[in-house]
């Protein structure tokens, strides 16, 4: 009976296609089917050519179907594959008190003092996928307001974007700190003057044993007038730098002595430290809780989403929102999230850059997103690893390895397959019988993406042929040896140096070694190969071949080399130059 008349076959590919679709806005993949089928219904390899023109047919139907009507077959037909992709992919927990708000509003609010890394990404990724989640407002706040110590640099700013965008994490509004330090000192004032705040001149010691002891310090309590007097003084440039501070004000009995009286705003000498954007203009700065806690409330944030060491900061913000008679935000605070062996530390990255330690922020061995995105790491990745993660307020340690399972699931889909020969040594067959030709599939379940072919043919009176094969493989022969070069045919080893191996031809077909387990290698054909290097996640350089096919490769095109790993195209000229991504 022909397949296309077999309604059974029919049948089971119709479910495939539909579940594919769905998981695929409504557009089964034609080539995902065949080795869907043929991993179930292995008695059909013979007959791919007829498999694939009715996988096609198929698939055709099922893509003309609006993605409703698919999704509606799906759970009438097959509820419980729906109950276990939803069991398998990690959502958010709702928000608290998401009803209360009409717009759901977060932000992200980074120094612009150095790139962003993968410590980043819990902050970036929970506040933007909420807002999408509730058709809200994702906020991109600059948080450049200390010219001295912490000092931003120009570069940055636009950095910070670039990584944002990589990432996939659009914002819908965008505010620089630096722009808004007029309508702080309108707040400030409004507090001094209403007696919530107050222009403190005590030395840091001297507050600090007073505050230690409960006790007010002796500018706590001067008169309306005097502290307005004191404040006209800051704004007009009466302190130097250390000889006064604005402090809000709380109880000073409160058990936590950080909370008393926190600093709010003081005066920095910016002929010392120009600010990078707006130079000496401001000679009065805000400190980060002032700063983060005016913005927070001026621009609708209903969800302040952050580390639990900010739950500190949340205590000082409270009071400041109380005497402004404001609502405090929703606040959640999640434990430290720790990736063993990656280098998270922004002071440690710019020392090591600078100190030639690190080539640059893409450095490999870095957890920058410019070094993860050189190397191939997936923004659909980490996505997935913070959302796993989540919210919670326990302290969290993953490893490279938990990021690498996600991307691992979307590298092998989508990417191509080569060979790479590591360290070549080379491999002479003798006794083919014939010319082979290799017909090698770009990727093992798509075969519409088309093949790789090579041509291995016998040359002189022992009708030999010379191929490459890695130093590795070569090192593991043993004369005596039945192995296979994948796709082609099997060789016995004769003998084994350290420059060369000779092997002479045993069989053609796979089935033949497939019983004794034979061992798969990697081969390219001598005068075939494309010098190559691939960058190792520790900056090593491995050294090596890869097939002629890789010449047809563009930058940031991203690969598996078969038995090796994943890769990520840097260059493609008269060597290809890739950086390793994982196994």
């Amino acid at each position: 009976m022909a397949l296309e008349n077999d309604s059974e076959l029919r049948e089971f590919i119709r479910k495939a296609a539909l579940l594919n679709a769905v998981s695929h806005d409504g557009k089964a993949q034609a080539g995902a089917m065949v080795g869907k089928v043929l991993g179930e219904k292995a008695e059909y390899r013979s007959k791919v050519k007829e498999l694939s023109a009715v996988i096609n047919q198929v698939v055709a139907e099922v893509n003309a179907m609006p993605l409703a009507e698919q999704k509606a077959v799906v759970v009438k037909n097959w509820p419980e594959t729906q109950k276990k992709h939803e069991a398998e992919e990690k959502k958010l927990s709702p928000l608290p008190n998401a009803d209360k708000y009409k717009t759901i509003t977060t932000r992200f609010s980074p120094n612009p003092d150095c790139v962003l890394h993968l410590g980043s990404a819990r902050a970036i990724v929970l506040s933007h996928e909420y807002t999408r989640m509730y058709n809200g407002k994702f906020i991109l706040r600059f948080e450049d307001t200390d010219p001295k110590t912490k000092k931003p640099q120009l570069e940055y700013y636009e950095a910070v974007k670039r990584d944002l965008k990589w990432l996939g994490c659009k914002w819908d509004e965008e505010y620089i700190q630096s722009d808004r330090l007029e309508i702080y000192y309108g707040i400030v004032g409004k507090m001094v003057g209403e007696g919530n705040a107050y222009v403190c001149e005590c030395t840091p010691e001297q507050f600090r044993e007073k505050t230690l002891a409960k006790q007010a310090c002796p500018c706590r309590d001067l008169s309306a007038k005097e502290q307005t007097e004191r404040w006209q003084k800051m704004l007009s440039g009466g302190y130097t730098e250390g000889q006064a501070v604005v402090r809000v004000k709380t109880e000073l009995d409160h058990p936590n002595p950080a909370i008393r009286d926190w600093p709010a705003l003081r005066v920095i000498d910016t002929g010392k430290y120009p600010h990078p954007r707006v130079g000496s203009k401001y000679f009065l700065w805000p400190l980060y809780n002032l700063a983060a806690g005016i913005d927070d409330h001026l621009m609708g944030m209903t969800h302040i989403i952050r580390g639990k060491e900010h739950y500190t900061n949340m205590v000082r913000q409270k009071y400041m929102y109380q005497h402004l008679g404001w609502e405090y935000p929703e606040a959640i605070h999640y434990g430290r999230l720790k990736i063993t062996g990656a280098a998270l530390s922004k002071s440690k990255i710019v020392a090591g850059i600078n100190e030639g330690d690190y080539a640059d922020f893409d450095d490999p061995r870095l957890g920058t997103f410019a070094a993860l995105k050189k190397r191939g790491i997936q923004p659909e990745a980490i996505k997935k690893l913070i959302i796993e993660v989540g919210t919670k307020p326990n302290d969290v340690t993953l490893s490279w390895e938990n990021l690498y399972s996600h991307n691992r699931k979307i590298l092998d889909a989508s990417s191509n397959r080569y060979f790479f020969v590591a360290a070549p040594v080379e491999l002479r067959v003798t006794g083919l019988p014939k010319a082979f030709q290799a017909k090698l599939p770009l990727h093992p379940e798509r075969p519409d993406r088309g093949f790789r072919e090579y041509t291995v043919t016998p040359e002189g009176t022992e009708k030999a042929a010379t191929l490459w094969i890695s130093d590795k493989d070569a090192k593991a022969m043993q004369a005596g040896q039945t192995m296979r070069l994948m796709e082609l045919f099997n060789i016995t080893i004769n003998s084994v140096t350290d420059k060369a191996v000779n092997a002479s031809y045993a069989s053609e077909s796979y089935e033949d070694v497939r019983k004794i387990k034979a061992q798969l290698i990697q081969w390219i054909p001598k005068g075939a190969e494309y010098q190559a290097e691939v960058v190792q996640q520790d900056a090593s350089v491995v050294q090596g071949y890869a097939e002629a096919a890789c010449k047809k490769l563009k930058p940031d095109d991203i690969i598996q080399f078969e038995r090796f790993g994943f890769v990520r195209v840097n260059e493609v000229g008269e060597k290809l130059v890739v950086y390793y991504a994982q196994k």
